[in-house]
């Protein structure tokens, strides 16, 4: 009896939390924590949709984390990862509401990485679509590398985020720039 009542007492603090069967927080859960940091420290929210299958995620990554980048999102922004569209024996990673927000934040081709950034209410300022002429919907830029990527990521920081000093702009833009296709 006393394990039933753990395991009920457990269960409700796991829902609690938003954690789904195997501990992954909910995409709700994701965003509630991030709009506290974010309100917390005053800074935007980096909201990224991800896939351990996906290499263009994977260059992402290593960009938000190269030594010369990370320290200025971290100064700028709470960085919240949410796993979509894995299968099969990695379906398992996916974060439980990850789609249904994915898709409510503008994401239409299922293209990733998507990411979109958010102030600390939770509501969208900009996602990676970048608007294309005769095309309302745009196309989904993802991680940046052709010039034009880099010039709409480079304007997206600059709308979004606390002012970031020109230093910090020229490093992320450089990075950017420097790497090959």
């Amino acid at each position: 009896m006393r394990r039933i009542l753990q395991s009920v007492v457990l269960g409700m603090v796991l829902g609690t939390l938003g954690l789904a069967g195997g501990g992954v927080p909910t995409a709700q859960r994701v965003v509630h924590n991030a709009r506290a940091q974010a309100s917390a420290q005053h800074k935007t929210i980096f909201l990224l949709f991800e896939a351990s299958w996906c290499p263009w995620c994977k260059r992402l990554g290593r960009f938000i984390e190269a030594p010369n980048i990370q320290p200025i999102f971290a100064r700028h922004f709470v960085l919240a990862r949410i796993d979509v569209q894995e299968r099969g024996d990695k379906a398992g990673l996916n974060t439980p509401g990850g789609a249904e927000l994915e898709a409510q934040l503008g994401s239409r081709t299922n293209g990733l990485p998507f990411f979109a950034f958010l102030d600390d209410r939770g509501q969208m300022l900009a996602n990676s679509y970048r608007p294309l002429p005769g095309n309302r919907n745009g196309r989904n830029i993802g991680y940046p590398t052709t010039p034009i990527e880099v010039d709409h990521f480079m304007n997206m920081l600059g709308k979004v985020s606390p002012p970031l000093s020109p230093g910090e702009s020229r490093l992320i833009e450089d990075y950017l720039r420097q790497q090959k296709q």
